[in-house]
């Protein structure tokens, strides 16, 4: 390939909008174009290195056993009311209605394909002999984002894999989410990017059991739970804190309730600042409708209630905070006064342990721009359930060693569940089993977003120059640089050498623009080919320069071995990424 054939936009300044990292240097090595909010076309660059990673995807894919299908992207939104996902997914869902005939059909963009997949599976799957049964896809998925932001990490359309097992018995499902664990950790492995498999909730998806596999970033959107000493891993949202014995010291002074008008103070943060007091000296209270039952929830002002946790602990069905006139009639004052001190209504007091140990603590007084100071537990007033309601924070014990845990912003580049049933029973996917008697089929979900892992590697691979890719995604292996593209032989050999590789199978591109050496060979470290061979002053003496993108130095090749080299080279970092593992690792150290 050339260059000049091509669409390949490089830009020198950071366009408006972009953040951070990947979405900087992928508009600039022109791999991506926004189209709109949330939406992004994959320019010819961004296409291959897309499709490298789709590639390698599928092959780990077959690899398991597993069946690739493809599904529509547009269904019947009927389907998505059998499992109760129109209202789980809101706002988030994108629907529209197709008008046929004067008929009208409700359809959704589907965020994911459950229920299509198991609405099949129930059309064709009727006896154990036909399971288990893994299908997969890779199909682009459609979610309204609120927020769509740094390119393609956050977007209303995606591409994405998505494999669904359907298994007759625990064990069976079993097998089928350790061999799809399996799966992942060599996709991510060959892929290049740095992965940590995490014990995570699931989600609107549903299901009792999941792992997400996160890329440890700094403008990651998830926070991570990471014990450095047991390597127990988890999602924010389902991370587990060890446990603790909690206890106010035995010296501790009570002091006498007091009431403070606090004007304008609704959040933790205005109340801190209008008392001169630290998060850790403040309870919150928050009222959550629990299956239609007001409950009060306490936890420390440095923390956040986590509604899953909560939903555990209470044995709940559905946990959501309460809406604006049942806060009132519970507490008798506005929303951001609440406390636990002469509530209106009697309801269930849920805390977090770690009050126990509070002395002298700030609460809402239940009354208009007020709180009260010098509250304790026990003597002001009387918790009903103790448990762990919130999300751990740095330093918590670990729930396995002890040892504190530290925390990590990560991104979110695959997902595997054990669903169950409640996709198959809701949509009726049954089967025969030995005895002739009818079950419900089991089922797993597995799903990688494949546009993540391109942004994830420009995100975690990079220096101030541009891209760093492995071989394994980069869009070209190999890009041949002449210094001057009027010096006839010089671009004869480039074409030779080009020519030579392509025909062993390497992916290589000639810049054979009439461009100042210094900007062909900016524009290469921008978009990041793994490897740049310079066609220069050398040539007189038979040589040609070969650099590697993340070496320092450079080295001088024959021309006539040139080829040779570099296809023995690039296969054997297309099977290890070791030249790429090692400058990383180089780096860190």
């Amino acid at each position: 390939m050339k260059w000049s054939q091509t669409l390949i936009p490089t830009m020198k300044e950071t366009p408006n909008g972009a953040e951070i990292p990947s979405h900087i240097f992928m508009l600039r090595a022109g791999m991506i174009s926004q189209v709109m909010a949330g939406a992004y076309a994959y320019l010819p660059l961004g296409w291959r290195s897309l499709h490298k990673a789709i590639n390698i995807v599928r092959d780990e894919m077959n690899k398991t056993g597993a069946v690739e299908i493809f599904m529509t992207a547009l269904a019947p939104q009927s389907l998505y009311e059998q499992t109760n996902r129109v209202e789980a997914f809101g706002n988030v869902l994108i629907k529209s209605t197709l008008v046929r005939g004067g008929a009208k059909t409700p359809v959704v963009f589907c965020p994911t394909h459950e229920e299509e997949v198991t609405s099949i599976v129930s059309q064709y799957v009727s006896s154990y002999r036909q399971l288990p049964l893994v299908l997969y896809q890779i199909q682009t998925k459609f979610r309204n984002e609120e927020r769509p932001k740094f390119g393609v990490l956050r977007t209303s359309e995606f591409t994405m894999k998505d494999a669904y097992s359907f298994n007759t018995s625990l064990e069976s499902l079993n097998e089928s989410y350790n061999a799809m664990y399996d799966a992942y950790c060599k996709i991510f492995t060959r892929c290049g990017v740095p992965y940590l498999p995490v014990e995570a909730e699931s989600g609107p998806i549903g299901g009792d059991a999941s792992h997400e596999f996160m890329i440890p970033a700094a403008n990651g959107e998830d926070d991570v739970v990471y014990c450095p000493k047991c390597h127990y891993a988890a999602n924010v949202e389902k991370a587990e804190i060890g446990e603790t014995e909690y206890a106010r010291p035995a010296d501790a002074v009570l002091k006498e309730v007091a009431e403070l008008p606090t004007p304008g103070a609704h959040t933790i943060e205005q109340v801190c600042k209008f008392l001169k007091a630290k998060p850790k000296k403040v309870v919150k209270t928050l009222i959550y409708d629990v299956d239609g039952t007001p409950v009060a929830v306490l936890v420390r002002g440095d923390c956040d209630v986590n509604e899953n946790k909560l939903r555990r602990v209470l044995k709940a069905e559905k946990v959501e905070l309460a809406d604006e006139k049942t806060i009132e009639r519970v507490t008798g004052a506005p929303v951001g006064f609440a406390g636990p001190v002469g509530l209106k209504e009697k309801v269930k007091l849920v805390a977090d342990p770690t009050i126990k140990e509070m002395v002298n603590f700030i609460v809402g007084a239940n009354k208009a721009e007020t709180h009260l100071v010098n509250v304790n537990v026990d003597r002001d007033f009387t918790v009903d359930v103790y448990g762990d309601v919130r999300n751990a924070i740095l330093g918590d014990p670990c729930p396995h060693c002890h040892e504190p845990i530290t925390m990590e912003n990560a991104i979110e580049v695959g997902h595997v569940f054990k669903l169950g049933t409640k996709y198959t029973e809701a949509l009726g996917a049954k089967y025969l089993d030995e005895k002739g008697e009818q079950q419900t089929i089991i089922m797993g979900c597995y799903g990688i977003g494949v546009s993540r892992i391109i942004a994830g590697l420009a995100e975690t691979s990079h220096d101030d120059h541009g891209i760093i890719w492995p071989v394994s995604l980069a869009p070209y292996e190999v890009c041949v640089c002449p210094v001057k593209a009027t010096d006839d032989a010089a671009m004869a050999a480039a074409e030779k050498i080009v020519a030579g590789l392509e025909a062993a199978g390497v992916d290589a591109i000639l810049d054979d623009r009439d461009e100042r050496p210094g900007v062909k060979f900016k524009d290469a470290d921008l978009i990041g080919f793994p490897v740049r061979v310079t066609i220069g002053k050398g040539l007189a003496d038979g040589k040609v320069e070969v650099k590697w993108r993340w070496e320092e130095e450079a080295s001088l090749v024959s021309v006539d071995s040139v080829v040779d080299e570099l296809v023995g080279q690039l296969k054997e970092e297309r099977d290890t990424n070791a030249r790429f593992y090692a400058a990383k690792n180089a780096k860190k150290n």
